[in-house]
């Protein structure tokens, strides 16, 4: 199946707002209109979204809408796990299956944005161990893994993909 940006059918993303509502309305949480736009708009692009991007999208449909508005809605949906901070292409992406096994590598292209979600506990357990032999501890349960996707590799230049070897 290839990973294309595809737009989601509209019937999946109200399923998956509809689950975003039920997890916010058990913890307790309000998934006001506004954080529910930035919700549906990420969910239905299928891929990332910048900060810009997403405040466009918005003013299309709130004309008034305010970067802080839409910051603090971001915010309130990372903390409930409806979406990612993409910290490798500077974005945000919707989380797929919110209600689900919660995943702990993002792979994002670089090129495009598109993010794979994997859920793999016993690589993200071993990688956590790693790291706490250096002393650290992971910041977050998520990894970001820095990746192309098959349409952006195929944009490459052959040669573009053997620059690490040294010669």
């Amino acid at each position: 199946m290839p990973a294309t940006p595809r737009s989601p059918r509209s019937d999946t993303v109200d399923a998956q707002l509809g689950v975003a509502e039920t997890l916010c309305e058990q913890r307790g949480r309000r998934l006001t209109p506004i954080r529910r736009k930035v919700l549906e708009l990420l969910l239905r692009h299928g891929r990332s979204l910048k900060a810009y991007e997403l405040l466009d999208a918005m003013r299309a449909v709130h004309p008034g809408a305010a970067p802080p508005t839409v910051y603090r809605a971001l915010d309130f949906l990372m903390d409930e796990g409806l979406i990612h901070r993409l910290d490798a292409v500077n974005a945000w992406s919707a989380c797929h299956d919110a209600g689900g096994a919660p995943h702990d590598l993002l792979v994002v292209c670089t090129g495009c944005g598109a993010v794979a979600e994997v859920s793999d506990p016993a690589m993200s357990r071993q990688l956590a161990e790693r790291v706490a032999q250096t002393g650290y501890a992971l910041a977050t349960h998520e990894t970001e893994i820095r990746a192309l996707c098959p349409q952006c590799q195929k944009k490459q230049p052959a040669d573009a993909a053997h620059h690490h070897h040294h010669h």
